[in-house]
């Protein structure tokens, strides 16, 4: 049933790509010369905006707190691919639902970018569910999102030769915030004990951070949250926060709560109490009244949320 829907909406594009589209000045929106780019997360949405800056006009497919891992192509969102000048993604299986329809753009000639391929394969991990696919969570490296920053910089000066010297100055000042960001990452974590450093969550989005500053990561449902956790899972998880005397396990802005709010349960019922310390974006950004809505924010937010629970 989802190729059959994924074929249909592959169709769709052809059509329109063939002629039948309309265009924005026909909709009645204002015509601009801004490359039209739509972005599928949060994050690629940011580190787009960040790049192209005044050039460019995004359209993220994906909200704030909105799973990437179930997310499905709806006609409106081919059509907003079909239309754009660039269509952006992560790779790596992330955008799973998404897999044909990127497939039918990428056939029709539309610039995909792909982040997977700004990754050296030497920077990715190799996921715990199979020897043959990575972690696509590859923004929890900071490494990894400043090689994603370049990679953007020189499709778009590719693409758009007029403004290549805009797009490289700006990712001249983002690569010095990210720099920042880094170091202040590396900061907060000292203050956590070696002893401490357990980061617990819903799903193993975190692996990059944890090889990037020593955490070792547990996830409840594995890569993907269209995975559930079983009662074994959550019982042997609950045995090694009680062993181990964890301090806190947290919360995911785009995972149902319930998983880790089982697994507080179920500590308790070892004999030892565990605290949610706190809310972490993992799969989206959030969104301004959380102080989260860019890349630098969730990562920092995100950060002072884990030393904050367990130092």
């Amino acid at each position: 049933m989802m190729k059959k829907r994924a074929f249909l909406l592959i169709g769709m594009v052809a059509v329109f790509l063939a002629g039948c589209q309309w265009t924005a000045t026909e909709a009645g929106e204002e015509d601009t010369d801004a490359l039209q780019i739509v972005t599928t997360t949060t994050m690629i949405t940011d580190l787009v905006e960040q790049i192209g800056g005044e050039h460019v006009q995004v359209e993220g497919l994906m909200g704030p707190g909105v799973d990437p891992h179930g997310y499905q192509a709806t006609a409106s969102d081919v059509i907003d691919m079909m239309e754009a000048d660039v269509v952006v993604h992560n790779g790596l299986h992330l955008e799973a639902q998404l897999g044909e329809v990127f497939s039918g753009l990428d056939q029709q000639g539309k610039d995909v970018l792909v982040l997977e391929e700004s990754i050296p394969e030497e920077n990715l991990l190799a996921s715990d569910d199979s020897a043959e696919a990575y972690d696509p969570h590859i923004w929890f490296s900071v490494e990894n999102w400043k090689h994603s920053a370049a990679y953007i910089t020189e499709k778009l000066s590719a693409i758009d030769p007029e403004h290549a010297e805009d797009y490289r100055a700006n990712n001249e000042r983002y690569q010095k915030e990210l720099d920042k960001l880094e170091a202040y990452i590396a900061a907060r974590i000292e203050e956590v004990p070696e002893e401490s450093r357990y980061l617990i969550t819903a799903h193993d989005a975190f692996h990059y951070f944890g090889e990037a500053f020593g955490f070792d990561v547990i996830g409840l449902q594995g890569l993907n949250t269209q995975t559930e956790a079983g009662t074994r899972d959550v019982s042997n998880l609950a045995q090694f926060v009680a062993d181990h005397r964890i301090k806190a396990v947290f919360v995911e802005s785009s995972v149902p709560t319930r998983t880790i709010e089982s697994l507080q349960a179920a500590v308790h019922q070892r004999g030892w109490e565990i605290a949610i310390g706190g809310e972490l974006f993992s799969d989206a950004l959030g969104d301004a009244s959380q102080n989260a809505e860019t890349y630098v924010k969730m990562y920092r937010s995100n950060i002072d949320t884990i030393v904050d629970a367990l130092k």
